[in-house]
């Protein structure tokens, strides 16, 4: 047994009283989110872009739009691409190369939040049905990991679609597609989906866990959730299991946070198009 392990055995019987007695290390409720501080256009040469700090984490989203051509098996749709990358710099676990697994699992976690929920209206993105749409590559970096990078990863993504501008687009009558650099539109959407992950650690379950929690977390469940009525995405990790009661408390309390976090959302993109003027 190294001293790490042994360090890391007193750590975690530390924060397992702590939760035993109703609390959490950083002082926070279990069903409460560290602050979130969204900054937009944060990539100027990137459509949209977005940094979230939840916390400590800090993650950034950044949208590049091209024309090119729908998936065979969705003609009338755009296409939403999500990638992700977590390099050294944000945590001395992470390593340069090939998307890990945990990397790919990242993206899809974003990606199936953001298509499942149709936020942004695939057939909006349709120039000529079958031919021609515009084709949005998400990719998500993580600067700095201090726990929960799933949620972060989310609320950047989708705060960079909430404020990408692309050129306008006239298809003309040979079917070619000019586009006007000087005049852009927004993206078609009328909501903002939101993710909540909670950590189950012994028998107790935190949302928004930091790193600390979720090094002695045994299960973790990332749920996207549309509304406050609908849930558009969930994802299970690591190797604990939940009860089904366990994921309908879970699914229930998920709805009441993301509610909040949407709302948190939901006023810096109102803060940020008011200054625009849009």
């Amino acid at each position: 047994m190294t001293d790490r392990t042994i360090i890391a055995e007193i750590e975690k019987s530390y924060l397992m009283s702590l939760l035993d007695s109703g609390r959490r290390a950083d002082g926070r409720d279990f069903n409460e989110f560290r602050p979130i501080k969204i900054e937009f256009n944060y990539v100027p040469k990137a459509e949209g872009s977005a940094l979230v700090t939840l916390g400590q984490t800090k993650v950034i989203a950044g949208v590049k739009a091209i024309i090119g051509t729908p998936f065979p098996d969705t003609p009338n749709d755009g296409v939403i691409l999500v990638g992700a990358e977590r390099s050294p710099i944000a945590s001395p676990d992470f390593e340069m190369g090939p998307p890990d697994a945990e990397t790919i699992e990242l993206a899809r976690i974003t990606d199936r939040v953001i298509r499942e929920s149709k936020f942004i209206d695939p057939t909006s993105l349709v120039l000529v049905p079958g031919e021609k749409v515009w084709m949005l590559f998400v990719d998500i970096y993580a600067l700095d990991h201090d726990g929960n990078l799933y949620d972060a990863a989310a609320l950047a993504a989708i705060a960079a679609l909430a404020t990408t501008r692309i050129p306008k687009a006239t298809v003309l009558e040979d079917g070619t597609v000019k586009l006007d650099p000087e005049e852009t539109v927004s993206l078609n959407y009328s909501f903002v989906p939101v993710s909540v992950t909670t950590a189950k650690i012994g028998e107790h379950h935190v949302v928004d866990p930091n790193l600390k929690e979720e090094r002695i977390a045994s299960a973790r469940l990332t749920v996207g959730y549309k509304d406050a009525n609908t849930i558009v995405s969930m994802q299970k990790g690591e190797i604990g299991v939940f009860k089904s009661a366990e994921v309908l408390d879970i699914v229930r309390n998920g709805a009441a946070v993301a509610e909040k976090v949407r709302a948190e959302l939901q006023k810096a993109l109102d803060e940020f198009k008011s200054e625009r003027g849009e």
